[in-house]
């Protein structure tokens, strides 16, 4: 995907006194496990550091974008509600995952897995209301996010953030309806739960060399959502669709970030060395530019259909070179 009119770097805001710096705020360079605490955006009530230009984002959006924040705000009153007196029984885990996976299908999701909420997929300070989450995940219109890293992409991103909410929203009632209590997770603010570690042990992709998630199917042009529930059911595990193998040697996104805010090697972050952004320099042109998303579109995993070939691929070069028969002398 090629950019264009990228906007430079240079703001026309900052703070009188810079808050603590975002990247110590979320244990970069730390050895030690712990929590990860909020830093921007945060639907908990919380005071963060980075709150005035999380303000500021809000205030310099598209009226559409806002419509859309507006619209899901509304819709996600419904999240949590009564469960039905009946309880369907499970006594099957895998059929009765399979019957929620269907459920979330024929609702709209494009991936969908099921896995056990850990402590790392936990903000400091909160609870998970129910052990289990289903992981949603809704592909973005491509052609709309060819346009990145301005309006009209940004418009597209939170459409598709309203539409995987619904998603969450309906299979969450669904659920409730079968008897079992269910809370729906459709808000892109943060809240108590992180959604890409979910989302990676449920198998519905890898984190790539831009902190964000590539699937095979879609790469990284799709958006999370997540209904955490008691309901039995048998969990999914983590994949390997090849996602190292590219970006351990890649450099798409690192080059075309405008800020630099990418780095070339994996960085120790809260006890785990793993793909990192750098925050302080993320944040600003996130800011400026409606949400950017540059990284995560051009990524080679990104262009629509390329996935399933390109996994196949580098997963074939794994396979140790067949021994040849010795020849007769």
């Amino acid at each position: 995907m090629k950019l264009y009119d990228t906007p430079s770097t240079e703001y026309a805001f900052g703070y009188h006194e810079t808050p603590r710096s975002g990247n110590g705020i979320n244990g970069h360079g730390e050895k030690t496990k712990r929590r990860a605490s909020h830093v921007f955006h945060n639907a908990t009530g919380e005071k963060l550091a980075w709150r005035a230009l999380d303000d500021f984002f809000s205030y310099i959006n598209d009226w559409q974008v806002v419509r859309y924040i507006l619209a899901n705000t509304w819709q996600l009153r419904r999240q949590d509600g009564p469960v039905a007196r009946k309880r369907e029984p499970v006594e099957d885990t895998a059929a009765a995952a399979a019957a929620i996976k269907d459920k979330a299908r024929e609702l709209g999701a494009g991936l969908v897995g099921i896995t056990l909420v850990t402590e790392d997929a936990l903000f400091e300070g909160h609870k998970a209301p129910h052990p289990n989450a289903i992981c949603i995940g809704l592909p973005m219109d491509r052609e709309e996010m060819t346009h990145v890293p301005h309006k009209r992409a940004a418009i597209e991103v939170m459409r598709a953030y309203h539409e995987v909410s619904r998603i969450a929203l309906e299979l969450a009632e669904h659920i409730r309806d079968l008897g079992w209590p269910a809370k729906a997770y459709g808000n892109p603010n943060s809240t108590e739960i992180l959604h890409i570690p979910l989302a990676i042990r449920a198998g519905l992709g890898e984190l790539g060399k831009h902190g964000s998630m590539i699937s095979k199917e879609y790469g990284s042009n799709f958006r999370l959502a997540a209904v955490l529930t008691d309901m039995p059911l048998a969990f999914d595990g983590p994949v390997d669709h090849g996602v190292e193998d590219i970006c351990l040697n890649c450099r798409r996104c690192v080059i075309d970030c405008p800020p630099d805010a990418l780095f070339d090697n994996k960085q120790w972050v809260r006890g785990v060395e793993r793909w990192y952004v750098d925050f302080d320099k993320c944040l600003p042109y996130f800011v400026k530019t409606y949400g950017c998303a540059i990284c995560i579109e051009v990524c080679p995993w990104s262009e629509p259909g390329r996935g399933p070939a390109l996994s196949e691929t580098l997963l074939a070069k794994r396979k140790p070179a067949s021994r040849q028969p010795n020849k007769p002398s």
